[in-house]
């Protein structure tokens, strides 16, 4: 049976930046679940970032040009965690490709697993267009992401794929 990650956060696990998760309540997950289908992971913590931990941007920027090694991930008062994010994204292609995983569900807006947006840099919540670290390599690998907002079409994708 076909798997699917799933950002760890969506799944109830306290593991977002301020120590808090952004659980879903979805019977298409709920299904997922039952069927030992989900595979849950968190890049940032997988990277080596820490519960709770200071909040981080992609600088004017997006996933694909940090991968290019053309922009970093930074926290407001200027820490460069670029290679947690790298080392993170990583490790969820290992997995995907461990588990022949073809489909995710990451968490919007996120640095790592934002799929349509993330922030800017500036801290103000200010959102742009583009992918998070994670997202990026994903897609760069062939595996398709969509982010809590479209879990729907994601399982229909899981089951026609």
């Amino acid at each position: 049976m076909k798997k699917i990650l799933v950002s760890a956060c969506l799944l109830g696990d306290p593991v977002r930046y301020d120590g808090r998760s952004k659980a879903l309540e979805n019977i298409d997950l709920d299904v997922l679940q039952a069927q030992d289908r989900i595979v849950s992971f968190c890049p940032e913590i997988a990277g080596g970032l820490a519960v709770p931990r200071a909040a981080a941007e992609i600088q004017a920027a997006d996933g694909n040009a940090v991968i290019a090694g053309q922009a970093e991930v930074r926290t407001e008062d200027g820490t460069d965690v670029t290679d947690y994010f790298l080392a993170g994204a990583q490790q969820a292609l290992a997995l995907c490709r461990k588990h022949d995983i073809k489909v995710a569900v990451l968490t919007e807006s996120s640095p790592s697993c934002g799929s349509s947006q993330v922030y800017d840099g500036s801290f103000k919540r200010t959102a742009t267009p583009g992918s998070g670290v994670t997202t990026a390599l994903l897609r760069q690998h062939g595996i398709t992401v969509f982010n809590q907002h479209q879990l729907e079409a994601a399982c229909r994708h899981l089951q026609n794929n």
